[in-house]
């Protein structure tokens, strides 16, 4: 019988990839260094290969451009938020899931990315983010995009039809309108840390319910 599992990776294409992925990680961290030293649109590729003492050329065979190394890690740290919210149980109402996912993910960020950056580097290179406004743009037409990836996930966690069903959509919608401001305003703080982004996290999404409130004379 013809045994059809794949042969085990060589020893020397394990070398190969490890090498890849050093040199990968090597120009993310210089380039996201240079973008918090000396802005993002005055650092150019020549600045970040030289950094790494490699070619224009091994650049862009990992990125496409500047753009897509300042928001590589932002994937990585998406993609684990949106495993946080798969595993939750469906035992949680939409909003709790999406809270307790969001803010296990702060918890555990820093498992999730340590491989590739510190995660001090990540939170200043996240800071960059919110307050370069080119890069605020790209944020945000991104975060459309996670907003729909989320709905449809919500949606298929409660059974519905996100066709016809608009409360999927419309929830996500608050639950990021909280998050870009979460985002915006611990963005121009002093504190970068996980820490305090996950407080301002937890905080400002209890107050989605008194916002929705039909009275705000009252005091909170």
């Amino acid at each position: 019988m013809t045994d059809l599992r794949p042969a085990p990776a060589s020893p020397a294409a394990g070398l190969r990839e490890r090498k890849k992925r050093r040199t990968r990680d090597a120009l993310l961290r210089a380039a996201l260094l240079l973008f918090i030293a000396q802005g993002y649109e005055q650092t150019t590729v020549d600045e970040i290969t030289d950094a790494v003492d490699v070619s224009q050329r091994t650049f862009f065979r990992y990125f496409a451009n500047k753009e897509e190394v300042a928001f590589t890690v932002q994937d990585i740290v998406e993609s684990h938020f949106l495993a946080e919210l798969r595993a939750r149980p469906a035992s949680e109402g939409p909003m709790e899931a999406m809270r307790n996912a969001v803010l296990a993910g702060w918890d555990t960020v820093e498992e999730a990315i340590s491989e590739v950056v510190p995660v001090d580097l990540y939170m200043r290179g996240y800071q960059l983010i919110e307050s370069t406004p080119a890069l605020l743009a790209v944020h945000l037409r991104r975060s459309t995009e996670l907003e729909e990836e989320i709905s449809r996930l919500i949606a298929a966690r409660e059974g519905l039809d996100l066709d016809v069903d608009p409360r999927p959509r419309v929830l996500v919608a608050a639950f990021s309108g909280v998050m870009r401001v979460t985002g915006r305003l611990w963005g121009q703080g002093q504190d970068a840390s996980v820490a305090a982004i996950r407080r301002m996290t937890e905080a400002y999404l209890d107050q989605i319910g008194p916002a929705l409130a039909a009275d705000w004379r009252r005091p909170a």
